[in-house]
């Protein structure tokens, strides 16, 4: 019974779409390869005519003149030469059209379901990892596609026809051809068991080595300042490496196949030319049938010692096949609800009812979280590094789910609501911002495909980023690079800010918007967001306390727990955590550990 998990069923299912082609151009391979192995049979002939003249097989079909004879040979060669001709281009172009189609087929749907994975999903895989199954495993599927099945399927139709040619002419002498067959396939299938672990190690180490590289290249910066050129590049020799080892085991394995196999063919193709040779000196068979199987055992057997390759290229597909398939197979945890959620309908109003997480079990980032943010008004929280701020805003826009609580928004839990919808309802600003390698305007406009010029403008100009943008050597065109690298920090920060400001989203998350810029670049973000957030529900996540202090209501989380709440007024008067906090901000305070070494000093 066959493999359910085999990947090359698993690819089947996965074609249904394309089955239809699929057996036309394995039509197409077939008769390929049908006129292909009539030339052998027409020299038979042409020999048969020769030597028996007017007794020969044509004669049997009313042709007694033997020019005659040579003549409609002539005609015959011609028309199959041409099929076969006609046949090849036709499954060339089928097959390798076919190899296009799934190829960009698999690798789009691949990618889109990449997309519908969890965050934790890409926290557990390197980007070059996914990068090698996203390309270079989808590209050897294409190149076993592209000729590996045609060879396949022209291997089984010699020896399927030249079989019934053989004992058709001579069962006597048939067998021997055949003798290394069976040999052959069962050496064939030990190879695959054999070699396939090898090859899926292979797309594996290919998965490691990618992953250093896109790893190093993006940490390039990194790599410089601190001068470890020499170190990485021993550490990406050290991968590759292990990807060469992992390959030459495979090579050492599949280089052995054809020259056994030949070894196997030799003995067949002996016995035919022996046992064949003395039953026709005997006269037991005649000269024109011992041509056609001479050059029929040459046509069966010396294409199997290219099976070695073809198989080497099927397992090398299949390893990539399945783990293709095994990335589609991965289901996302995070769901959508049914409940719509037009944004024109969205209020803002959103509350945190006994929130719990934890990102690993046993270690709690969050703990019976109560935060209530009216709708229009700003909300900020704020706290020690690692306190569960940001987990806050991944909570609310679904990258994870609570793991006890609920979070609502209007009335609705989040987890009942259109996944689209309630993350296009929510703008988010974020600490870590992500331009994309395109000019200014692309990357202003990426909230709102189409966006007109004017209103990118106009966005830019609330941002406070319409001026440094005018100064750019191409303005609104000028590339800001892989990362918005050709940027400062600030920069960078304000093209965010206008990319929000376009979207015009009735919630706005501001997480760490000015954690890394300058007083003065400080001074003009907090300007435009004092702008933008005027009646929107707005969510800001500071550490800088001076950038919050106008907030509606700020929540102050201590070891995953709102420690206090209330006004900057309220806060401070309070005289408790976030007052500690201000005055170290201030300057009326020394942070702690300072104090102690002062202390210490003394």
């Amino acid at each position: 019974m066959p493999d359910p998990n085999h990947p090359l069923r698993r690819l089947w299912e996965y074609a249904a779409g394309h089955r239809r082609r699929i057996i036309t151009a394995t039509t197409f391979s077939i008769l390929n390869k049908t006129f292909d192995l009539a030339p052998p049979a027409l020299i038979g002939t042409a020999v048969d005519v020769v030597v028996r003249r007017e007794d020969s097989m044509l004669a049997g079909f009313g042709i007694k003149d033997t020019r005659h004879q040579l003549i409609v040979l002539a005609v015959l060669t011609f028309i199959i030469w041409a099929l076969e001709s006609l046949f090849e281009y036709l499954h060339s172009i089928w097959w390798r059209n076919l190899a296009q189609t799934v190829e960009h087929e698999l690798r789009v749907d691949a990618y889109a379901h990449t997309q519908t994975l969890d965050m934790r999903f890409f926290e557990d895989r390197s980007t070059g990892g996914l990068m090698a199954i996203l390309n270079d495993d989808i590209n050897q599927l294409e190149r076993f596609l592209d000729g590996g099945a045609n060879n396949l399927l022209q291997v089984v139709t010699t020896v399927v026809l030249v079989g019934a040619a053989f004992f058709g002419i001579a069962w006597q002498v048939a067998w021997m051809a055949f003798l290394p067959i069976p040999l052959i396939l069962w050496g064939s299938v030990k190879f695959q068991r054999r070699i396939a672990p090898r090859y899926a190690a292979v797309r594996s180490q290919v998965g490691v080595l990618n992953g250093q590289l896109a790893n190093n290249l993006s940490g390039i910066a990194t790599i410089k300042s601190f001068t470890t050129e020499a170190r990485e590049v021993a550490r990406i020799e050290r991968e590759s490496d292990r990807y060469q080892t992992a390959n030459r085991l495979a090579i050492r394995l599949s280089s052995a196949f054809s020259p056994l196999i030949r070894i196997v063919i030799l003995v067949g193709f002996t016995a035919t030319l022996l046992v064949g040779g003395f039953r026709a000196l005997d006269g037991q068979l005649a000269v024109g049938a011992y041509s056609v199987m001479v050059f029929l055992t040459q046509r069966l057997l010396w294409p199997l010692t290219r099976l070695g390759e073809t198989f080497d290229l099927f397992q090398r597909a299949m390893a990539s096949t399945n783990r293709v398939l095994d990335l589609l197979a991965v289901r996302p945890t995070i769901t959508g609800g049914s409940t719509p959620l037009p944004r024109s309908t969205v209020a803002g109003v959103l509350k945190f009812d006994q929130v719990d997480f934890a990102y690993v079990d046993g270690f709690p980032v969050l703990k019976s979280v109560d935060i209530a943010m009216p709708a229009g008004q700003t909300t900020a929280i704020v706290g020690a590094t690692g306190a569960g701020k940001s987990t806050i805003i991944k909570l609310l826009l679904r990258f994870y789910n609570p793991t006890g609580g609920s979070i609502l928004l209007d009335g609705h839990d989040v987890a009942d609501l259109d996944l689209a919808d309630l993350r296009r309802a929510i703008g988010l600003v974020s600490q870590d911002i992500f331009l994309f390698h395109g000019t200014v305007r692309e990357n202003i406009a990426y909230s709102r495909p189409g966006a007109s010029l004017e209103d990118v403008v106009e966005a830019s100009t609330v941002a406070e980023a319409h001026e440094f943008i005018e100064r750019l050597p191409y303005g609104y065109n000028t590339i800001v690079g892989e990362r918005g690298q050709k940027l400062s920090g600030g920069q960078r920060q304000r093209l965010s800010i206008a990319r929000a400001v376009l979207a015009d989203p009735p919630i706005l998350i501001l997480d760490e918007a000015t954690s890394s810029v300058d007083n003065e670049t400080e001074a003009a973000i907090q300007r435009s967001l004092e702008r933008i957030s005027v009646d929107r529900t707005t969510i800001v996540i500071a550490h800088r306390l001076s950038t919050i202090r106008h907030a509606d209501r700020i929540y102050v989380l201590d070891a995953g727990q709102v420690a206090e709440q209330g006004t900057h007024e309220d806060l401070i008067e309070s005289d408790a955590l976030y007052a500690s906090l201000w005055k170290v901000q201030t300057g009326e305070a020394v942070p702690w550990h300072v104090s102690e070494l002062r202390g210490s000093e003394l």
